[in-house]
C-alpha cells in the first residue's frame, strides 16, 4: 500500500522530518497509527519525540506529531474494511508474537481505543470501533481465537 507524503513533506519542519526519518520507514497505516499513538502522554495527551524536540522544539515536536496522528487516523477510516483487513493483516506479518495471541490480547484488553487521536469526533469514534471490531471478529474465526471469558 503505498502512502502519499504529507503536504509539504519536502520543506524542512518537523512533520517532513517525522515523514522522511520515520513514518515512511514503517509499511502499514496501521503501524503507523501504533507508532504516533504510543507517543501521546497517557495523562497529558502531549505527545513526545526526544529527536524532534531537540531539533525543532518540543511544541513544533508535538504539533508534527498530533497532526501526523490526526492525519493517519482519517487515512485509515477512508478505507474500505477489505483494504483495513488486508493493512491490518500485513502490520500483524511483521509481528514476532504469534498472531493468534496478538488477536485474543486485543480481545481482553481493548487497547485499540488508545489509537483514536484525541481530536476525532464521536462519529469517527464510533466508524473505527465498529470496523476494528468485525476486523476482530474475522481475525478471531481465521486464527481460532476463543471467544474471552468477560466473567473469568
Amino acid at each position: 500500500m503505498k502512502h502519499v507524503p504529507p503536504k509539504g513533506a519536502l520543506e524542512r519542519g518537523p512533520a517532513s522530518d517525522l515523514w522522511r526519518n520515520t513514518l515512511s520507514q514503517i509499511p502499514t497505516v496501521f503501524g503507523r497509527l501504533i507508532y504516533l499513538s504510543a507517543l501521546r502522554g497517557p495523562n497529558s495527551g502531549v505527545y513526545e519525540h526526544h529527536g524532534l524536540s531537540l531539533v525543532f522544539g518540543p511544541r513544533a515536536a508535538n504539533e508534527a506529531l498530533r497532526r501526523s496522528h490526526e492525519e493517519t487516523f482519517r487515512e485509515w477510516l477512508g478505507f474500505g474494511l477489505e483494504q483495513q483487513k488486508a493493512d491490518l493483516d500485513l502490520y500483524l506479518t511483521g509481528l514476532v508474537d504469534e498472531r493468534a495471541a496478538v488477536v485474543d490480547t486485543w480481545l481482553r484488553l481493548n487497547p485499540y481505543r488508545n489509537l483514536m487521536p484525541l481530536s476525532a469526533r464521536a462519529t469517527e469514534q464510533e466508524l473505527f470501533l465498529v470496523d476494528f471490531r468485525a476486523l476482530l471478529e474475522i481475525l478471531r474465526n481465521a486464527y481460532g481465537v476463543a471467544v474471552p471469558d468477560r466473567d473469568a
